[in-house]
């Protein structure tokens, strides 16, 4: 796919500073992620913590956590514009830090290797201040289903 030419990389590009009210995954939505950044290969989301993200001490939970990231980098992959979805065959993730209810923090998803079939991705959540809330490395497949098209 031509990055110039790639229709669901302009479709997030043009939700930079919207929330994901109107993203294609329903998972996403509820999230309720605002679109910071967007290219070819990477995207950045900032999320508030929700009461009903965190876990008895008021803190994300790390399954939150790793949901963030595994949206947010199927969200990137998606935006590379290839004719079949990829899954997740694994998530590693490492949770370094806590973010408290009410919290604002920011998820980056980067690509780092893009095979034909497989297709490897890391990203991180930041609290405000900076540190490291969780970091992950995910490996992707290509699946047999094509992507649909992304309306406007």
């Amino acid at each position: 796919m031509d990055k110039l030419t790639n229709s669901r990389l302009a479709y997030f590009h043009a939700h930079i500073g919207h929330d994901m009210s109107n993203s294609p995954s329903p998972f996403g939505r509820w999230l309720k992620g605002t679109i910071r950044a967007v290219e070819y290969g990477s995207m950045v989301a900032e999320f508030v913590v929700r009461e009903e993200m965190t876990n008895p001490a008021n803190v994300l939970h790390g399954g939150v956590s790793a949901a963030i990231l595994d949206e947010l980098i199927g969200a990137m992959v998606v935006c590379l514009g290839r004719e079949y979805a990829y899954t997740s065959v694994n998530l590693t993730v490492d949770f370094l830090h806590a973010a408290w209810l009410g919290d604002r923090v920011t998820a980056t998803a980067k690509l780092i290797r893009a095979g034909k079939n497989i297709v490897h991705c890391e990203g991180y959540i930041a609290a405000q201040d900076g540190k490291i809330v969780a970091k992950c490395a995910t490996n992707l497949i290509q699946t047999t289903v094509r992507v649909p098209s992304i309306a406007e």
